[in-house]
């Protein structure tokens, strides 16, 4: 089924906790890069871009590249899911499948660093960290620009700066918050605490948490896009 057609309705609780999941994957992700990828963030370009300007401001090469990588791979990323889901309308109530399909492209991705992450023991260095360090950048570009090609059905997963400053002023200001933002910025903490968590434990398995996350989010994001599918095949019948 092609997702042509207008936004109707509004997601449901299957579609709002798949955002919740992408965000904990999001912290999640956040945590491994910060802490062992040289102090980059892969998926928020305003802190990365602070800090490359801070690295050209000392005039030296410490921290240049690390940026850069980061900014680089989170553009290839986003840039990439862009074209996959050109020209094509989101949804209110479910997300298109190509999102699906680069949302599983993220996951494999996640799923090839867990791997190099855990062959380094949990302590990438060198070339493995570059290489790391750009692939998460890829991977929370790519589900960035698929949150923004989903349209209604979707909400900011990497970057919640504006997600906090709009609660707040719907809350103060119109008194209409939206009851799921608390939900995901505690879904941010909780996946960057499992994160360390597992840092600290299992140094070899904290790479895979972002994959889970990832995977939980694609397979309980199916099932109003399967209930969408069956309705318009009984439709046609």
């Amino acid at each position: 089924m092609e997702d042509h057609g207008e936004p109707e309705g509004s997601p449901g609780r299957e579609i709002r906790i798949a955002v919740v999941a992408l965000v904990a994957a999001s912290g999640a992700v956040e945590t491994i890069s910060f802490t062992a990828l040289d102090h980059v963030f892969a998926g928020v370009m305003t802190s990365n871009l602070a800090l490359l300007g801070m690295a050209i401001g000392r005039a030296g090469g410490t921290g240049t590249v690390s940026a850069l990588l980061a900014l680089a791979g989170f553009g290839a990323g986003a840039g990439l899911v862009a074209w996959v889901t050109h020209g094509r309308t989101g949804f209110a109530t479910h997300w298109p499948p190509r999102v699906m399909y680069c949302l599983i492209g993220e996951a494999a991705l996640l799923a090839v660093g867990a791997g190099v992450w855990a062959a380094s023991g949990g302590a990438p260095d060198g070339v493995t960290q570059d290489a790391l360090q750009a692939g998460a950048a890829v991977a929370m570009g790519a589900q960035a620009a698929a949150m923004v090609a989903a349209g209604r059905a979707a909400a900011p997963t990497t970057y919640l700066t504006g997600t906090l400053a709009t609660y707040i002023v719907h809350g103060v200001g119109r008194g209409r918050p939206d009851r799921w933002v608390p939900a995901r910025l505690g879904a941010l903490i909780a996946g960057a605490a499992a994160a360390m968590a597992l840092r600290r434990a299992a140094p070899s398995w904290a790479g895979a948490l972002p994959f889970v996350l990832v995977v939980a989010a694609v397979l309980t994001a199916i099932r109003p896009l399967r209930v969408r599918r069956s309705a318009t095949d009984g439709q046609r019948a």
